[in-house]
């Protein structure tokens, strides 16, 4: 079985992407959803994230308050890279054991969404990657409208990212969106089937 990576900026359209790949009827893994399971209630990721950075990082339901932990670690490199040491690993973990579960089903092929991908240098693992790219005037557009942020926060969340043009440049296939949805899926189509061809000979 052959995995690869899926990438890009924020608010540049991986998710949609990724839905397209499934409906393609190639399974993607994501690692935002790992991530979540890695600190779910009563697992040993939440505890260790509790002994770090206290209760305060508590729901009153015992479950991690993302948005307290976000505030504690934004911006704070020192507290990220503690919180990346508790989640990272747990991440990797538990990618494993979804690729030998898709492996164990006969699956050829796989998707790993990961947005962190070229910054966690995880990029020469899942060849061939694919990233998703739009300007950033589009980013900024979408992530206004998607996730409820003032304009400053909206940069800063695209600034805490490693720019496009970084990722772009360790991409083996491209997808750009800043066009419609039908150009976008279009061009997904086409670089799967560039991507189930990777390695073969001419």
């Amino acid at each position: 079985m052959r995995v690869f990576g899926l990438t890009g900026g924020i608010a540049s359209g991986k998710t949609t992407v990724a839905r397209r790949i499934e409906e393609r009827g190639v399974p993607v893994v994501y690692a935002d959803q790992l991530a979540r399971d890695a600190v779910a209630k009563g697992s040993d990721g939440l505890a260790a994230i509790v002994a770090t950075f206290g209760d305060d990082v508590l729901l009153p339901n015992g479950e991690l308050d993302r948005r307290a932990l976000g505030a504690r670690t934004f911006g704070d490199k020192a507290m990220l890279a503690k919180l990346n040491a508790i989640v990272h690993p747990r991440v990797g973990a538990l990618a494993l054991e979804a690729f030998s579960a898709l492996a164990t089903k006969g699956h050829a092929l796989v998707c790993y969404e990961v947005p962190l991908l070229v910054e966690n240098g995880l990029a020469d693992m899942f060849r061939p990657v694919v990233v998703v790219a739009a300007s950033h005037a589009r980013q900024l557009e979408r992530t206004l409208r998607r996730d409820n942020l003032s304009e400053e926060e909206a940069r800063a969340r695209i600034a805490s990212q490693r720019p496009l043009e970084e990722k772009v440049a360790v991409a083996d296939f491209v997808i750009e969106n800043d066009g419609t949805l039908e150009q976008l899926l279009e061009r997904t189509d086409e670089v799967l089937a560039a991507v189930r061809g990777w390695g073969r000979a001419p």
